[in-house]
């Protein structure tokens, strides 16, 4: 095997720590699930609702006041209780806070989603990671000191700092892989960025038990934890090797190119390296960039972002980032006893099936793939809701109910996770490519900033529904009967997300997700490379010239071979 071909320490230690970016992505994302009653209890307390008030809130109950949490300047206060009508202004006041307190972090991300490449580009992959690492150390002190003051405020300060990282992150470290990576390993050493995203999704799960860091002394310390791998990372990327592609096609830099791509392969012989990327590089400069504008006026790029558009609405609008910011709520409304534990379980699946489908996405292609899994998502939520609804007449529905959140997740992984960023790279050429995967980027924050922000608003309104028919129903003997219809209705409504954006997607797909037949920024980077200027057909002769047959006749035969027609008329 030739030497830019073998996996290197340095190739190795370089994927590695670019991909504690993507880690850190991810324990941000679930860091906040496990904790939540015990944070929503403290801003109850911070905010000095009382402790009879505070059942009426949240299904957490606080055994006696030495649980509470400490804080300086509330220790002396005495909360009293609040009037009846009060009761469902401090819900809405908490529901508003712990919805802005997940939701902000996708404002972060929404915003920062546009500058990733820009500040790759002006900084360098390096050095823009080692600045956007600044912004995850900012969030994480602000969260982890949160206990000492108003913890709203500081938690979401802190969630939308630490959005504008991962909005960078999310751009920077698959660029930085790919760069580096060999033309051979570039598909499964970029796998590496989901990878550790859904890894660290499960990592925040487990330190978020209660015996671990979910106590009610130690919830802070959960949520400043990420600055441990962001201090880590800083560190070693000092020790990483800039990206050779960044220091030839940016830079023009051939002779740093050639030293980091000695490090990164092991060998002195980078031609064909180095050829590779002369032929990028002359590839990128012949064609004109395109504006986000331009992508939406021009036809030939319409039909594409819309399609790229659909498939990253479709992938937040299917309420899996609701599964991976509320599921403890979830499985504790579907009657599991643990909840903590299942969701746990959530992370493994959604870790284990991320893996499988490294393999899955080049064997079945990406349509399949996420026709699959969009339509096993559309089965899973069936079978959540009305497992949430016969849930109060057969106690086993809440296994059904769990088992549907676990095979939810994994149709996801299989396909609607992974492909949508797959496809927006796959339907532009270099021109409008990072226009576009900047606006499918905003999209996606946009959407997951609309679930984060809506889902606990509808998960909470089942409270209220129950609470006017309880006024109601004061002079009737069906009390449990109508408040179990009015959690069931209000579940459905938080469970049918999915139900609502599938068959748009799916009917989309199965009548445009193809490529247009004239668009030439579908066509392969092989057809693309022979795209040269064609010399002008001959026009045919008015009459028939007998003193030149043989010269019309060379003429079309020249002409119909460059364009690969097996027909030539001779005049």
């Amino acid at each position: 095997m030739k030497g830019r071909n073998w996996v290197t320490g340095t190739l190795v230690f370089a994927v590695v720590t670019a991909a504690l970016g993507s880690f850190q992505f991810g324990y941000d994302i679930g860091v906040i699930n496990a904790p939540q009653e015990v944070i929503i209890s403290h801003y109850e307390y911070v905010l000095g609702i009382p402790l009879e008030d505070r059942k009426a809130i949240n299904n957490y109950t606080i055994n006696s006041t030495n649980d509470l949490p400490t804080i300086p300047y509330l220790r002396d206060s005495t909360p009293t209780s609040l009037a009846e009508e009060e009761t469902t202004t401090s819900t809405s006041l908490i529901t508003m806070l712990w919805s802005l307190s997940v939701s902000s972090f996708a404002v972060g991300g929404m915003i920062a989603s546009f500058f990733g490449g820009w500040l790759g580009d002006q900084l360098g992959r390096i050095k823009a990671m080692l600045v956007a690492n600044v912004l995850s150390l900012a969030g994480a002190l602000l969260m982890g000191f949160s206990k000492l003051g108003p913890s709203h405020i500081l938690i979401i300060s802190g969630r939308s700092i630490s959005g504008l990282y991962c909005g960078l992150i999310s751009g920077l470290v698959p660029m930085y892989i790919g760069e580096i990576a060999p033309t051979t390993l570039r598909g499964a050493l970029g796998t590496l960025h989901q990878l550790a995203i859904v890894t660290g999704i499960l990592i925040s799960q487990i330190v978020g038990l209660n015996f671990i860091l979910g106590s009610h002394e130690q919830w802070h310390i959960l949520l400043g934890l990420s600055a441990l791998p962001a201090i880590l990372q800083s560190l070693l990327l000092l020790f990483c090797p800039e990206s050779p592609r960044y220091l030839y096609i940016k830079l023009d830099e051939e002779v740093k190119a050639k030293k980091s791509l000695k490090r990164l392969r092991g060998s002195d012989d980078v031609t064909k390296d180095i050829t590779e990327m002369r032929k990028e590089k002359e590839e990128a400069s012949s064609e004109q960039k395109v504006s986000i504008i331009q992508l939406f006026t021009n036809s030939s790029y319409r039909q594409s972002i819309i399609v790229a558009l659909m498939l990253h609405m479709a992938q937040q609008f299917s309420g899996i980032n609701a599964i991976f910011y509320y599921s403890t709520s979830i499985f504790q409304t579907a009657g599991i006893s643990q909840p903590v534990y299942a969701t746990i379980g959530v992370g493994a699946v959604n870790m284990v099936f991320t893996a499988i489908s490294v393999f899955l996405v080049e064997k079945a292609g990406r349509r399949s793939l996420f026709l699959i899994g969009m339509s096993g998502m559309f089965v899973c939520a069936i079978f959540m809701s009305v497992g949430l609804i016969l849930l109060n007449k057969l106690a086993w529905m809440s296994y059904v109910s769990m088992v549907a959140i676990f095979l939810f997740v994994s149709f996801f992984e299989i396909g609607p996770g992974p492909i949508p960023w797959f496809m927006v790279a796959e339907f532009f050429s270099q021109g409008p490519r990072p226009a576009a995967l900047a606006i499918a980027a905003f999209s996606n924050w946009t959407c997951n900033f609309i679930v984060a922000l809506c889902f606990q608003y509808i998960a909470v309104s089942s409270l209220i529904l129950c609470r006017f028919a309880e006024q109601w129903s004061r002079t009737t003997a069906n009390w449990n009967s109508i408040c179990s219809l009015c959690r069931s209705s209000v579940d459905l409504m938080c469970f049918s997300s999915s139900l609502e954006w599938s068959w748009p997607l799916l009917c989309l797909h199965f009548s445009k997700f193809r490529k247009p037949k004239e668009s030439p920024l579908r066509k392969s980077r092989q057809n693309s490379e022979r795209r040269v200027a064609q010399p002008k057909r001959p026009k045919p002769p008015w009459k028939w010239n007998s003193l030149e047959p043989q010269r019309l006749c060379k003429d079309y035969l020249i002409w119909d071979i460059k364009r690969n027609r097996k027909e030539v008329v001779c005049f």
